[in-house]
């Protein structure tokens, strides 16, 4: 079976989820015997045409020239597909490539990973709001299947559009390997920093979860990482000058971000839109302590074993009270069973084979 995965920056994971779920998926079908082809933006620091077995085929990503450059890319690695003589072919996200689903290879089985309802992101406004919900209408009515990572996703497409939508969640292998050297890297002690690990965009709520931790009487870090290199994060550089508040940066290497999750006192998680986001699986798999934004789409991931906040008081509450860490264990637990039954890799890899 011959698949190709679309709508990625591309592979190894530079960048974010959809990355990450297309590095784990297309290596894991390889596995199963399966031909697969990835498609990377030309700025992308791997060179190589092949990666562990997957097909890598680089195609020009103007970036430069801010979201047009998203349509062009996509519309690129689209007509590419053309030529390639898929049988399955899986879009990760819909925004800027659906325009152009109409010039999917006809052949070829289309499955859409709708990933989150894009046009409720508080980022959209207006004209773009009005044109996300006509991308959205445009994946479902140009796609064989429609994927939902979430099942707050899929009871969305099913009553709005009353179609079938298959649920396949991300999947997150269980970490058991730390290692105390990150710490010293980063001149940090074992849980005595509190973590956010995110995109630097407005429905993240890396602002409200910055303003708890300045306006709580906590002396405890908050490290965050993730490149701030866009309009929102200078922004945020520039204002908060307080000495808790550390931006790291762009940080790739999983190991070391698994062992700074590891060793956190608190791990922040503001996403509230999309679906199930890989990186609050990868904080379960972490035995994190989680305060994850007040959302259904995280209450369907986390249940009853986290805190959650909707508002900077609630972040400062948390830091400024002496909860025993101890007695959290039993979320610990809970989450990890969580990922060993309903987030397994190989079983969830093995749901998508069956799919195709």
């Amino acid at each position: 079976m011959k698949i190709g995965i679309l709508g990625t920056r591309g592979i190894p994971n530079r960048y974010g989820g959809f990355e990450q779920w297309a590095e784990q998926l297309s290596q894991g079908l390889v596995q199963r015997g399966c031909e697969v082809t990835v498609y990377n933006s030309h700025f992308h620091p791997y060179r190589k045409k092949d990666f562990y077995g997957v097909e890598i085929i680089r195609k020009w990503d103007p970036k430069t020239i801010g979201l047009a450059s998203q349509f062009i890319y996509d519309l690129l690695c689209i007509l590419s597909a053309r030529k390639k003589n898929f049988d399955t072919i899986i879009q990760l996200g819909y925004t800027t490539s659906s325009v152009w689903a109409w010039l999917l290879p006809k052949k070829a089985k289309v499955l859409y990973n709708m990933d989150g309802i894009e046009w409720k992101r508080e980022k959209y406004k207006g004209i773009v709001k009005s044109f996300l919900k006509y991308a959205e209408q445009l994946a479902v009515n140009n796609s064989d299947v429609i994927i939902a990572d979430a099942k707050p996703i899929k009871r969305y497409f099913e009553k709005k559009y009353d179609t079938n939508v298959e649920y396949i969640a991300y999947p997150a292998k269980i970490f058991d390997s730390p290692e105390s050297a990150v710490l010293k890297k980063h001149k940090l002690s074992r849980n005595n920093y509190s973590l956010l690990i995110a995109r630097f965009q407005p429905d993240n709520n890396l602002e409200m979860i910055i303003k708890g931790t300045v306006a709580s009487k906590s002396t405890l870090p908050l490290l965050i990482v993730g490149d701030y290199d866009n309009k929102y994060g200078r922004h945020l550089l520039k204002k908060y000058k307080d000495k808790r508040i550390v931006f790291l940066g762009k940080i790739f290497d999983k190991k070391e971000l698994d062992n700074l999750r590891y060793f956190s006192s608190i791990y922040f998680h503001g996403h509230s839109a999309g679906g199930t986001n890989p990186s609050l699986l990868e904080a379960m798999a972490t035995s994190c302590i989680i305060c994850a934004h007040n959302n259904e789409f995280n209450k369907s991931v986390l249940d009853n074993d986290a805190w959650y906040f909707t508002h900077e008081d609630d972040i400062s509450a948390l830091l400024n009270s002496e909860n025993d860490r101890g007695d959290k264990a039993n979320w610990i637990e809970n989450n990890l069973d969580k990922l060993r039954n309903n987030y397994n890799l190989d079983v969830i890899i093995n749901d998508y084979q069956k799919l195709f």
